[in-house]
Order: C-alpha cells, then sequence, then structure tokens
C-alpha cells in the first residue's frame, strides 16, 4: 500500500469504523510504516480513581488498562487478522488512560546499520553503565532518547516530506 496521506487516512478510517465506539473515547491514533500498523486507543478513566492520590490514580488507570486488555483480547486479534490481510502489516495494539500508556503487542523489526568504530564505543559505553544489554537494546535507546528531544524537529521533517509526496502527485505524469 502506498505510503500517501490518502494511503494512512484509508487505515485510520478502516480501524475508525471496524473497531467498537464503545472502546475507545474517540477515534483510535493509527501509526504506521512498511512492517506494523499501531492502533492505540485512550480509554475512559475510572471514575472512582477521582479526588484519590496520585498514586491511586496511577494505580488504577494501569488496572483500567489491563482490564481493557484482558476484555478485548479475542476481538482485537480478529481485528488484527481482518487488518494484516488487507494492509498487509502486522498489527499492534496499546491503550492509554489519563497519563498512562501502554503497548500490548508491538514488532521488534531488526535493521541493519553500519557503526564506525566511535559510534559503537557509545553502545559500549551503554552497554558498560548498564543502560543496555546488547549493542541492539542500546541502538534502540538512542533512537528513543533523539525522538523523545527532537521531537518538533522530527515532527518538522515530516511534515517536509508531506509537502514533497503532495508536490510528485501533482507533477507531471
Amino acid at each position: 500500500m502506498p505510503k500517501d496521506a490518502s494511503a494512512k487516512d484509508t487505515v485510520a478510517g478502516w480501524f475508525a469504523g471496524r473497531v467498537p465506539d464503545d472502546w475507545f473515547t474517540g477515534a483510535p491514533d493509527v501509526r504506521s510504516d512498511a512492517d506494523e500498523l499501531l492502533v492505540v486507543g485512550t480509554i475512559a478513566e475510572p471514575k472512582h480513581a477521582r479526588g484519590a492520590s496520585d498514586d491511586a490514580k496511577v494505580a488504577a488507570r494501569v488496572g483500567r488498562i489491563r482490564q481493557f486488555r484482558e476484555d478485548t483480547r479475542d476481538a482485537r486479534m480478529r481485528i488484527a487478522d481482518e487488518a494484516q490481510h488487507r494492509f498487509r502489516r502486522k498489527v499492534s495494539w496499546g491503550a492509554t488512560c489519563g497519563d498512562q500508556r501502554e503497548l500490548f503487542t508491538t514488532l521488534g523489526v531488526p535493521v541493519m546499520t553500519r557503526l564506525r568504530l566511535t559510534e559503537r564505543a557509545v553502545l559500549d559505553t551503554l552497554i558498560e553503565g548498564g543502560v543496555a544489554r546488547s549493542r541492539s537494546e542500546a541502538l534502540a535507546w538512542c533512537v528513543k532518547l533523539v525522538a523523545r528531544h527532537q521531537e518538533e524537529w522530527l515532527a518538522n521533517l515530516k511534515d517536509a516530506l508531506t509537502a514533497v509526496q503532495q508536490v510528485r502527485a501533482e507533477g507531471p505524469a
């Protein structure tokens, strides 16, 4: 399936229509790449936790997410099977409740990269420092760190790529 905006809208729309209305408080957030579709929805906060301590709220939200995961497992698997057949990508799920977010089933896709000695030394330092158990885990940690601190820059880059795709689509055939 093409990576253009209309294809992403089609996938997001399919999930919005296929996921039961009572699962999430709004349409699920659907993100994708060439390998995976990640569907994350916001679930209602537990009413019993209102006015509770911060620790109690966190525990209630985590419990609500776990309950959602168990209660919807069979239906999520059926929807994922349909989507995998239709979009030819694996489907992963997650839920957000308040400020708590949990991803249930996500792919860990191997990515080949070539690193120079100094770059490998960074990964090895993370391993020696106990931050990671392997170079693979250290590299994943580095990517997460960059994503967290460069969120605005990455968002601008994605917007620019979308604009390039639109210009290409409008160009001569």
